[in-house]
């Protein structure tokens, strides 16, 4: 494969990871397993506001999509037998860098809310940044079974 479908390869897997594998973490976003699932619904106020980032993803997706760059790469600089080992070195680099460039394009940025129930219990809940809520503020603390909750506007 020449050098410049390897690119195009890498843009579309990098555009992949970035889209179809993030996980939904937000207040509004929820999953196809989460939809038409029982949530317990408390009230309480916020006591504090925090940022915080939501690790990305390390799926195959970046090993491979980044160990095939790599191959294409190091076989592009390589020639005779040398082609295979430095085919194989580019490999080996390429699914390191690919892991770690999905993990970056996939991280979230994020809030930890405090929140003080109702009940006199204190709890914490990381989620997307996408709506923001101001101390003392009253809000709704979804929660599930599971442990996972979400924040919402009342």
């Amino acid at each position: 494969m020449p050098l410049r479908n390897t690119w195009v390869l890498a843009v579309i897997l990098a555009a992949l990871a970035a889209t179809g594998c993030a996980s939904p973490s937000s207040g509004r976003l929820y999953s196809r397993q989460e939809a038409r699932v029982a949530w317990d619904v408390q009230y309480g106020r916020v006591v504090a506001v925090d940022d915080a980032v939501i690790e990305g993803n390390r799926s195959a997706l970046g090993r491979v999509g980044g160990g095939l760059v790599g191959y294409q790469a190091g076989r592009a600089v390589g020639s005779g037998s040398g082609q295979d080992i430095a085919g194989a070195v580019g490999a080996v680099a390429g699914a390191v860098a690919g892991q770690a460039v999905e993990e970056k394009v996939t991280r979230q940025n994020a809030w930890q809310f405090t929140v003080e129930l109702d009940s006199g219990r204190t709890i914490s809940v990381v989620q997307a940044r996408d709506e923001s809520f101001a101390v003392g503020e009253r809000v709704r603390v979804y929660t599930r079974r599971d442990g996972a909750a979400r924040v919402a506007k009342t």
